[in-house]
């Protein structure tokens, strides 16, 4: 029986899990050092002990628990966690966990245990991660499927990741706006369960066009031959199918959704949106901004192999090198200055820390208003001047600072002006290429987050260098 978890108690199962396979190892490294004629008959008893409590604590658990669970461990332990649970749970297991980490058990899985998982799965849940499996096996999945789920399978399909046609569900309770409150309650009757987060019903005309919202609430709460059409909702949040998932989330925080229909350019149903499909398209989209700002792609995952990780951060990081070659030539320019006042070299870092820290923090403000559709085009002119100012003001403040410091440490009024000036106009351009680089990124249509990080460090790196060792040259030699 599953059960929902406390943090704590989750956390305490993990070590329980972790704790039976450290036991199971210790057993079978025991046994081996330790050969005699039993040893395999040892080896085998102690290893089904330990498997059958690790089955009964696992089958406690409910299924997003377990892909918690498969989260945080190496792969080894990933896999005897999964051959425990495949048969029953595979596939919806298979759905809880993050991108990455089913992309690991799908490459790893034979054949045959992926394609038992996958016979666990309905058409609405194969079209979530269709992308994902190898073409010939959901070739074979879709023929066992009914005609419903294989029409439905296939039209999701054809919809971009990032949209709500791709999110959707076919699950989802229907009336006519003829029928009565009482034929409504039959209808909800007549079903084995409920759908998922159905907080309403949806109503239609005899063409199928949507024509309002029926909650459960209106069902009990009013006479039972009462019109479904007098007491609809009209006034309703709904998608097409091509709208942006991030807008439709957007929606669904700002209105407090549980669920939406979605309909075709003519006003047909043909969908529903939940709001746990909306979390997960949510917990994706920030898991990718995060590891995007550093270079790295959300498809790696924490416990890769080694030589997986490696290529898959190269790319940001040769990017990286040639920005340091670059950097390191413009110090270059400037040899002869800092031959001749070697203090330049010791308060070169300060400029280049604050200044990448500056444009960091502008540039993840700026991606997480346009994550949210908060900048356009007729705000984005005053956010570009807010941030100089406030690039400006701290420039000031921390300019006195390290000024008075670079003179304490160096007894020099010119050094300490210098300093001053260079760490001010450093933090002024750090702002600017901070919000510079998503906002350029987003009308090229690419991420804003896609490495940000790593090229306003860059660029602020390059500059300040280039205007406090500039400076230094023109006014100190």
């Amino acid at each position: 029986m599953e059960s929902l978890q406390t943090e704590d108690k989750l956390n305490e199962n993990i070590a329980q899990v972790r704790d039976l396979l450290n036991k199971q190892k210790l057993v079978e490294d025991i046994v081996h050092r330790s050969p005699s004629s039993n040893q395999d008959l040892v080896e085998s008893l102690v290893h089904r002990q330990h498997l059958v409590e690790l089955q009964g604590l696992l089958e406690k658990l409910h299924t997003g628990d377990i892909a918690y669970i498969l989260e945080v461990l190496p792969f080894d332990d990933r896999m005897i966690i999964w051959d425990q649970i495949k048969t029953q749970r595979g596939g919806d297991v298979l759905l809880e966990v993050s991108d990455s980490v089913r992309e690991n058990l799908i490459d790893s899985l034979s054949s045959e245990d992926l394609l038992n998982a996958l016979n666990q799965m309905d058409g609405d849940d194969l079209a979530y991660i269709a992308d994902d499996i190898p073409e010939e096996l959901l070739l074979i999945r879709q023929q066992t499927l009914t005609a419903e789920d294989r029409t439905w399978l296939q039209s999701a399909m054809a919809f971009e990741e990032d949209t709500v046609g791709f999110l959707m569900s076919n699950e989802m309770v229907v009336v006519q706006e003829t029928d009565t409150l009482d034929q409504a309650a039959q209808k909800l009757r007549s079903l084995k369960e409920l759908p998922i987060h159905n907080d309403t019903l949806f109503v239609i005309d005899r063409r199928g066009l949507l024509k309002g919202l029926l909650s459960l609430q209106n069902i009990l709460l009013n006479e039972p031959d009462l019109p479904v059409r007098d007491i609809m909702i009209t006034d309703l949040i709904k998608f097409l199918p091509n709208d942006h998932a991030g807008e439709a989330s957007q929606a669904f925080e700002r209105y407090d959704l549980v669920s939406a229909p979605v309909v075709n350019e003519r006003g047909k149903l043909i969908g529903r949106l939940t709001v746990d499909v909306v979390m997960d398209y949510i917990r994706d989209e920030t898991t990718e901004d995060v590891l995007n700002m550093a270079g790295i792609s959300r498809e790696e995952d924490l416990f890769a192999p080694i030589l997986s990780s490696a290529r898959n951060r190269g790319l940001w990081l040769v990017i990286n090198l040639f920005a340091a070659f670059f950097t390191s030539r413009i110090i270059g320019m400037f040899e002869a200055t800092i031959t001749q006042l070697v203090s330049l070299a010791a308060l070169m870092p300060i400029v280049a820390n604050i200044g990448g820290n500056i444009g960091n923090q502008a540039g993840a403000l700026i991606i997480r208003g346009i994550t949210l559709g908060q900048i356009n085009d007729e705000n984005t002119p005053y956010l570009i001047r807010k941030e100089l100012g406030v690039g400006a003001l701290n420039g000031v403040i921390l300019g006195i600072v390290v000024g008075l410091f670079a003179y304490i440490v160096y007894h020099s009024l010119p050094l300490s002006l210098v300093f001053s000036g260079a760490l001010l106009l450093t933090l002024i351009l750090a702002a600017l290429m901070g919000m510079s680089v998503p906002i350029v990124l987003h009308k090229l249509g690419r991420d804003p987050a896609l490495g940000a990080s790593v090229i306003t460090t860059a660029a602020v790196d390059s500059v300040g260098f280039f205007i406090f060792l500039g400076l230094a040259s023109i006014f100190l030699t």
